[in-house]
């Protein structure tokens, strides 16, 4: 009996401690202000186009709901649950649920949890930032749009006059190889660097590398069994949903040179935006030759507060694997829009685009799409 008393005294006075430093904890935080966000997108597109995410006729774009804050002086939290359409029915899915490190020594900072990999120039962007209504094809292709992930991030940032920082991310890599596979502790690895700085007044610069290896290669449904027509590959089938043509290896180079006079982006502004993007190690049978390549150039031009126009062009060259052998796959891409922003929080967007299919890529077809992207409540500024 005295001992269940004991035990009934410590718990009890465990339970007291607890709710002392939580109620510290939460008088400390209520002066934090936390953040929360509402991206409306949607829109209407003639027809689907390969490797597309977005459906045929009216629909949901990419919908997202935010939040984020600083948690103390020392961790950052955010949040993001997307709303899109796939395959006729529309699903609700958690984009990012992370943590970062605040104020630590010497340029670093750590992430956990579920966040954007940071590779490439736009896959650490959320998507309704872009400045077409589908990202590019190598996007599409080899990151399933947009590749994000359950893991962790250590970012260097040197301390210099301009940028360069160095990053390397661990991920379970399930989302970008449509597996459940629990074999592997970390599924994909990233290393990236990035260089930028200003030309002067009106010039500004970045530059960057990455390398993702996927340890989950081969695991992935369909790598073996595709249709040779890459049916798989119309709209809807590669949208955060993973990637439709991978390997061991995928390189990524991307550039970026942005002119706005004496610095003044709101007023007018050049951007020039391209990537390569380079995958290898397709399957046991793949040899040198056998790779995936893809690149794209962008050019958007703002000539008025409220206005934007801009043309990009892509192009996809594939070798499907079939086992012990190979079927080659080429795709061209080009899209025109035209963009009325009547102030930073608000989008509407007319694009055509047209795919030639230089072969393997039957269903490549045109699409005229008119979409909207608004913002409500805060909206933090978006990356280089």
């Amino acid at each position: 009996m005295k001992h269940n008393k004991s035990l009934s005294l410590l718990a009890g006075n465990l339970l007291l401690c607890l709710s002392v430093h939580a109620a510290d904890a939460i008088k400390a935080n209520a002066g934090l202000p936390l953040d929360i966000s509402l991206t409306l997108d949607g829109g209407f597109s003639s027809r689907d186009i390969v490797l597309g995410g977005r459906e045929r006729g009216f629909a949901l774009g990419h919908t997202e709901l935010g939040a984020s804050g600083n948690i103390d002086n020392r961790f950052r939290g955010q949040a993001a649950v997307a709303l899109h359409r796939h395959e006729g029915k529309t699903e609700l899915e958690v984009e990012e649920a992370y943590i970062e490190t605040l104020g630590l020594p010497a340029g670093l900072q750590i992430r956990g949890g579920r966040f954007l990999a940071q590779i490439g120039y736009l896959n650490s962007q959320h998507v309704h930032a872009d400045d077409f209504r589908e990202r590019p094809l190598l996007y599409r292709a080899f990151l399933g749009q947009h590749y994000f992930d359950d893991g962790m991030r250590l970012n260097w940032v040197a301390p210099s006059d301009f940028l360069v920082q160095l990053g390397a991310e661990a991920f379970s890599g399930k989302t970008l190889n449509h597996t459940n596979s629990t074999r592997e502790r970390i599924g994909t690895y990233t290393l990236n660097a990035r260089l930028g700085g200003d030309l002067g007044r009106s010039q500004s610069w970045q530059f960057g590398l990455s390398w993702l290896r996927n340890q989950l290669q081969g695991e992935m449904k369909g790598t073996h069994d595709h249709h040779h027509d890459h049916a798989e590959g119309v709209a809807g089938e590669a949208h955060t949903h993973g990637a439709s043509y991978t390997g061991r290896n995928l390189y990524l180079v991307d550039g970026v040179w942005k002119w706005a006079p004496d610095g003044n982006n709101r007023e007018r502004q050049l951007r020039v935006s391209g990537e390569y993007a380079r995958v290898t190690g397709l399957n046991k049978f793949a040899s040198s030759a056998d790779v995936h390549n893809a690149a794209y150039l962008s050019l958007v031009y703002r000539w008025h507060p409220q206005w934007e126009a801009g043309i990009r062009a892509d192009a996809l060259k594939v070798r499907e694997p079939h086992d012990d052998h190979f079927h080659a796959g080429q795709l061209e891409e080009r899209s025109v829009m035209l963009a009325y922003k009547p102030s930073h929080f608000s989008t509407l967007r007319l694009q055509l685009t047209q795919q030639q299919d230089r072969g393997g890529f039957a269903q490549a077809s045109n699409t005229i799409s008119l979409n909207y992207v608004m913002s409500l409540g805060a909206h933090g500024a978006h990356g280089f």
